[in-house]
């Protein structure tokens, strides 16, 4: 048929990866030392303990917690291993650092689980923009991840893909 419209895109064997597809849903919460601070510069063992006490965890489960402090004080490790004990039964993830560490550590868990061998010698373009606010960490992670398998990386769409990464020919 002449004139016929082919979707050269969809007939090709370029395989999509939408990073969003392993973007974690669950709630986040930020837990931040400074609001167990005395006069917002020094944390008391025994007032911190009674805090780690009788503080409802339940609060946390099944969320994904960030832990840290936001304040430019001296908090002995003990503090935050004192709240990771405490938050261990209870939370889905927990990690030290701000809300962007937590992203990263969700990405770095869901994709160490892909199976590379999915992507063996093929072409994958992987999707740039989306409705989730996915870190430029999963897009570093995902290079590092695939380089080594496919036949070529591209990003962003299909009409207007940036070349990332093309394997050498075999000579």
């Amino acid at each position: 048929m002449e004139g016929e419209i082919v979707n050269r895109v969809a007939n090709s064997k370029l395989i999509n990866f939408d990073l969003e597809e392993y973007y974690d849903q669950s709630e986040r919460l930020l837990i931040d030392i400074k609001d167990q601070l005395y006069n917002g510069f020094v944390l008391r063992e025994g007032e911190f303990r009674a805090y780690v006490k009788e503080h409802d965890w339940s609060a946390y489960s099944g969320k994904n917690v960030a832990v840290y402090c936001s304040q430019d004080a001296i908090v002995p490790t003990w503090a935050y291993m004192l709240l990771a004990s405490a938050l261990e039964p209870h939370a889905k993830n927990l990690v030290f650092g701000e809300l962007s560490h937590l992203e990263n550590h969700l990405f770095q868990k869901a994709l160490a689980k892909i199976n590379l061998e999915d992507f063996k010698d093929q072409k994958v373009i992987i999707k740039g923009c989306g409705r989730y606010p996915v870190p430029e960490y999963a897009y570093v992670e995902i290079t590092r991840l695939l380089n080594p398998v496919v036949s070529s990386l591209m990003y962003g769409e299909a009409c207007s893909a940036v070349p990332i990464y093309k394997k050498p020919k075999s000579k």
